[in-house]
């Protein structure tokens, strides 16, 4: 019986277990999409495997990939990881600096960019690295080699490297060094998390026994496989046997949902709350009754609790708004949804129940970087969620407990082997009985589920001694319509305070309605009576809040935030220091 321990197990899993399989993956961005079978496959990763031992490349060389989501994105992944090399994925977004300090400090042999508008970005930034041996393409790209070429030398030169191969494939161990991940950097200089083949194998099979997806599920792939996340839940499909989707881009995710219709994917809460505000934004163009109901199936499913079972007048109350309402938001959104994870940062829990409610089931999951990444997750089981939290540890073998002040500390088979070529770092984070200092703070609820509350570096002090967790005050602000973004400060302040993003479509719409005239953004936001309707808001949803956590002041922006423009990372989380530095003025008026 063929088991994985290893990344470059795969192959051989998937040829023992689905030898006939001939949609495994597709590159769907096509417009006449490229899909691989089982065997084609693990001919391609066999091929490139030995096309990157006839380029030189040595166990623990690193070979860099930046490329949107696509199929050989996992050759590449595989391959490398068949011959002992380090996989080095980066995204395709973020600053050219960031770039030279990533190749630089991971000393690239390799390169792999995924399309010609990647390489004009990063094109000043590859002359300055002395240690790049080669640059590849997966598109066609005038003046650099495409990636069929190595397919082709590894084709060609299979008899000369068999024995290298089979050797170099036979000493490759589960703690091996298999990725080289660098963060995000949203606060400072990004670090490389190693992480080793047990890091990720340990969850694929926990993850099995949680979530139960097969041979005849379609799943669809959007977020960037760099992200930690995506590419462990990408793992559990190899291991699973689904039918994997690559999109590019984002841009076209509803039509892309429609037209793949996928079972499961990944995302993070940020187009979750886009997907919501679409809903919403229907709702508000409907009349009379139909708009009445509506906004009851919204009420009712920020109430459901998934866990608790429903009584006769709530079945039969929930029946009707599912016939009415929340089928046609499931068929937007394929119609065969039977899972979504939710990760990479805090989802609104009234945003779980409401999908939940609708038949669309929500997990969120809970990790880092550095834990390969899972920590806890909401298994598929209902009555083994809670909406809120993150859920329990993924397997026996994890464990988490709460220090004296608050932080989660995490010990387990998926904790990274360090940072690279920074001891010192490894060893503040990880203390002499091997537990990990994640630097999130937490409670425990009902002795099982763990509740994120906030990053142990972004809870700021006021001057009346009061600590606020702007995380928390900022999703239950987002909890209005007409808000889409929030950034809390009011470090050694007397108060919290706020700089508010609204919602543009759905105030233009609220002006229309109460006869408001205003032509542009700006003109929007410095509106009286827009003021004083998101003031309406934010003292509402304050009163959710303790009295040291209420927003007492905010200004309003006309702007976008985004990762282009630098406000959030490429996990769309908040860059604070970004931020800070943006609005200086701003906070500065304010107090």
């Amino acid at each position: 019986m063929i088991d994985i321990e290893r990344l470059c197990d795969f192959p051989d899993w998937l040829a023992s277990q689905f030898p006939e399989k001939q949609d495994f993956l597709t590159d769907s961005s096509l417009d006449k999409p490229q899909i691989y079978s089982v065997v084609e496959y693990c001919q391609i990763i066999k091929n490139l495997a030995i096309g990157f031992i006839e380029q030189g490349i040595s166990a623990g060389d690193k070979v860099v990939t930046i490329t949107n989501n696509r199929p050989e994105w996992n050759f590449a992944d595989i391959a490398l990881s068949t011959i002992g090399a380090i996989h080095v994925p980066i995204y395709s977004n973020i600053s050219r600096d960031n770039y030279l300090h990533i190749f630089s400090h991971s000393e690239a042999k390799l390169l792999f960019i995924g399309n010609a508008e990647i390489y004009e970005h990063i094109r000043p930034v590859i002359q300055k690295v002395t240690s790049l041996k080669g640059v590849f393409s997966f598109d066609e790209i005038e003046t650099i080699t495409n990636w069929n070429e190595l397919l082709k030398q590894g084709k060609a030169t299979q008899e000369k490297h068999q024995l290298e191969y089979e050797k170099r494939k036979n000493a490759v161990k589960p703690d091996d060094f298999v990725s080289l991940i660098y963060t995000s950097g949203t606060t400072g200089t990004p670090k490389g998390v190693m992480l080793s083949h047990r890091n990720f194998i340990c969850q694929v099979k926990a993850a099995a026994k949680l979530f139960h997806f097969g041979v005849n599920d379609k799943v669809l792939s959007f977020l960037p496989l760099c992200h930690v996340l995506e590419r462990m839940v990408n793992y559990y499909y190899h291991y699973a046997g689904c039918s994997i989707h690559y999109v590019r881009s984002t841009k076209t995710l509803s039509a892309d949902l429609k037209r793949v219709r996928p079972v499961i994917f990944v995302t993070v809460p940020r187009l979750l709350e886009k997907i919501y505000g679409k809903l919403i934004a229907r709702g508000k163009n409907l009349k009379g009754i139909a708009r009445r109901i509506f906004f009851w199936a919204v009420e009712t499913g920020f109430n459901y609790e998934p866990h608790k079972q429903m009584n006769f007048f709530q079945k039969l109350r929930h029946s009707f708004l599912d016939k009415t309402i929340y089928s046609k938001w499931r068929e937007a959104l394929g119609g065969k949804t039977g899972l979504i994870i939710s990760g990479g940062a805090a989802l609104q829990p009234r945003l779980c129940k409401l999908f939940c409610a609708a038949g669309i089931p929500i997990r969120e999951g809970y990790g880092l970087t550095e834990t390969a990444p899972v920590v806890c997750v909401n298994p598929q089981d209902n009555r083994e969620m809670r909406a809120g939290t993150v859920g329990s540890v993924l397997s026996d073998e994890m464990e988490i407990k709460i220090a004296d002040d608050g932080e989660i500390l995490f010990r387990g088979p998926n904790l990274m082997l360090g940072y690279y070529r920074n001891e010192h770092l490894t060893n503040q984070v990880i203390d002499e009985n091997g537990w990990f200092h994640t630097g999130d703070i937490g409670d425990i609820v009902e002795k099982k589920f763990l509740k994120i509350t906030d990053r142990k570096k972004e809870i700021f002090k006021l001057s009346t001694g009061f600590f606020v967790a702007p995380i928390h005050v900022e999703n239950t602000i987002k909890e209005s319509f007409f808000i889409e973004e929030v950034f809390v400060f009011g470090e050694g302040q007397k108060f919290a305070a706020a700089v508010i993003v609204p919602n543009k479509d759905f105030l233009y719409d609220w002006c229309k309605l109460h006869n408001i005239a205003v032509k542009t953004d700006t003109e929007l936001v410095a509106n009286t009576q827009v003021i004083e309707r998101i003031q309406l808001e934010v003292d509402k949803l304050n009163s959710k809040l303790n009295r040291s956590e209420q927003i007492k002041k905010f200004v309003l922006d006309a702007g976008t935030w985004s990762t282009e423009t630098g406000e959030l990372s490429p996990t769309l989380k908040l860059q604070r220091k970004r931020l800070e530095s943006k609005y200086a003025s701003v906070i500065t008026s304010l107090f």
